[in-house]
């Protein structure tokens, strides 16, 4: 091509338009990937599962509830430990109101709230109730911590309440023991969140080999054969 003439050429006066010839493939580039001969689909959501916002939706509400749980325990148990090592009647008594005043408004719904959206997280997710065994335990800790706390923390609460209302002294050992039990139990349950051990129950491995047996080929069964037969 002379130094004159024009890219792209001008097409001839009797003749087709000429063609610009393709761009080639830069160097180091990779070709668009197509998806081979028997491989799978994106698996799509399962039948009975969430939806995605719906599912993000419930875990924030889970985490904060559950974070507000674990937080309400440590402000027990320093209110405990204030009216123990305290002196002061005064104090005393502004600590164990404060705590009754906390288990009566927020204990009761902070536990139903976690353990409801437990409850919707796992029976709407692939995780299951009871196919993993770190959910299957941390649901049974929470209704026991629940249950714990509306039938032995709250009538502590309301006694030790009205006990530094008539001027009497109030056991401040029997009030250190629940927050420290629920503290340890909700900072067990945070760690099974995050780790996730255990693997999958008896149950959960069931369901699984069904789940893989339904997803494989099916493959013809050989009869077996007669004896003496050839």
């Amino acid at each position: 091509m002379t130094p004159t003439s024009r890219w792209p050429p001008r097409p001839a006066a009797d003749g087709p338009p000429s063609r610009l010839p393709r761009p080639a493939r830069r160097a180091g580039t990779l070709p668009r990937p197509t998806r081979r001969a028997g491989t799978l689909p994106r698996p799509t959501r399962r039948a009975g599962t969430l939806p995605r916002p719906t599912r993000r939706a419930v875990l924030v509400v889970h985490v904060i509830v559950s974070v507000g749980w674990l937080g309400l325990s440590v402000c027990l148990l320093t209110l405990a430990l204030a009216g123990f090592a305290s002196t002061d009647p005064a104090t005393d008594a502004t600590a164990y109101r404060a705590m009754d005043l906390f288990g009566d408004r927020l204990v009761i719904p902070f536990a139903a709230l976690t353990l409801a959206s437990g409850l919707v997280l796992s029976l709407g997710t692939h995780w299951g109730l009871a196919r993993h065994r770190w959910v299957w335990t941390k649901f049974w800790l929470t209704v026991a911590a629940g249950t714990a706390s509306l039938l032995a923390l709250r009538p502590e609460l309301d006694a030790a309440a009205a006990a530094v209302a008539a001027g009497e002294q109030v056991d401040g050992w029997s009030l250190l023991f629940p927050p420290s039990v629920s503290l340890t139990l909700y900072a067990f349950m945070t760690a099974l969140s995050v780790l996730k051990p255990w693997g999958l129950t008896r149950r959960g491995r069931r369901l699984r080999d069904a789940e893989r047996a339904a997803r494989r080929p099916g493959k013809p069964v050989a009869t077996p054969s007669r004896p003496g037969a050839a």
